[in-house]
């Protein structure tokens, strides 16, 4: 998968992948060119994270209503609470990071790891160990929104295969898990530094999301992680600058079986299956963008 100085160019003409990425830039630029955008885009930005971190952690295990985890304050109490307050931990952070990603990018995964368990907790921010667990990515099964299910996505764009769910592979060994997670932060501090910059933010964002979820690379929350990870790209790639399409309600809409469906396209690294994932995450975050687009609207009519 070599090109050039950028090994993830060939995923951007897998067929199917140029629509999905033109279908989400012009539904990205549509949301910043709204009118709200131009006076009250801070407030947008507060609002996607709180509903990106919801989406995240339902995703994760528990699923709360948004305006229960609006008005709580204490995240605490039992582990679906904590994952709620592991998630909005993150989502509160992962913007500032931006400057430490673009040459760490290790750094911060450890750092969103610290802020998921809580800095008390002994293996906060390291990587598992020989012998040590990993957590369910899906412990919950989430049902498609209603009207998600039944949205024609455009005729060029890859679609997640249907059939029997396939099980997802055991997530590798630390060995393995240092060394790719290596060649990732590699790949992404290149990117930085002005090499590969082609490839279009929807891909490398899909990489990064998939490749953290097949490695599991912590015991816990790798999931939150490699959802936030792949917001982190899509700022430091300039497609959502003011992070304001929270793709993760658009996981969460689309439903845990096709996101469990789209990660084993991934893990099995078909160009079928990979390009079948990069159009689920860019299905994902055109449906962020219409959360978004409603609270713009919310916003303009004077309701929030």
């Amino acid at each position: 998968m070599s090109t050039g100085t950028d090994p993830l160019a060939p995923l951007a003409q897998l067929p199917g992948v140029p629509d999905a990425v033109a279908e989400v830039r012009k539904a990205v630029d549509r949301l910043y060119g709204h009118r709200v955008m131009r006076r009250r885009a801070a407030e947008v930005t507060s609002e996607s994270a709180l509903r990106g971190a919801r989406a995240s952690a339902a995703l994760a295990g528990s699923d709360w209503p948004l305006e229960e985890v609006r008005r709580r304050s204490d995240f605490g109490a039992d582990p679906e609470t904590r994952t709620v307050g592991a998630a909005l931990r993150i989502a509160a952070e992962a913007g500032q990071l931006l400057s430490i990603w673009r040459h760490s990018p290790l750094q911060v995964l450890a750092r969103l790891h610290l802020l998921a368990v809580g800095d008390a907790d002994p293996v906060a921010g390291r990587p598992r160990q020989a012998g040590e667990g990993v957590e369910d990515l899906f412990p919950l099964e989430l049902k498609p929104a209603e009207g998600v299910a039944a949205e024609v996505a455009p005729a060029a764009v890859p679609t997640t295969p249907t059939g029997p769910v396939p099980a997802l592979s055991a997530a590798p060994g630390p060995e393995e898990v240092a060394a790719r997670l290596d060649q990732l932060s590699r790949l992404l501090v290149s990117r930085a530094e002005g090499q590969g910059v082609g490839t279009p933010a929807l891909v490398v964002s899909s990489v990064v999301h998939g490749e953290l979820l097949a490695l599991r690379p912590f015991g816990s929350y790798n999931g939150l992680i490699a959802r936030a990870a792949a917001r982190i790209v899509l700022i430091a790639e300039g497609l959502d600058p003011k992070s304001i399409c929270p793709a993760e309600v658009g996981l969460m809409e689309l439903g845990t079986e096709a996101y469990r469906r789209a990660l084993a396209g991934y893990l099995a690294g078909t160009p079928e299956g990979l390009a079948a994932w990069i159009g689920h995450c860019g299905r994902a975050l055109r449906l962020g963008v219409r959360e978004s687009t409603a609270v713009c609207e919310a916003m303009q009519r004077g309701m929030v």
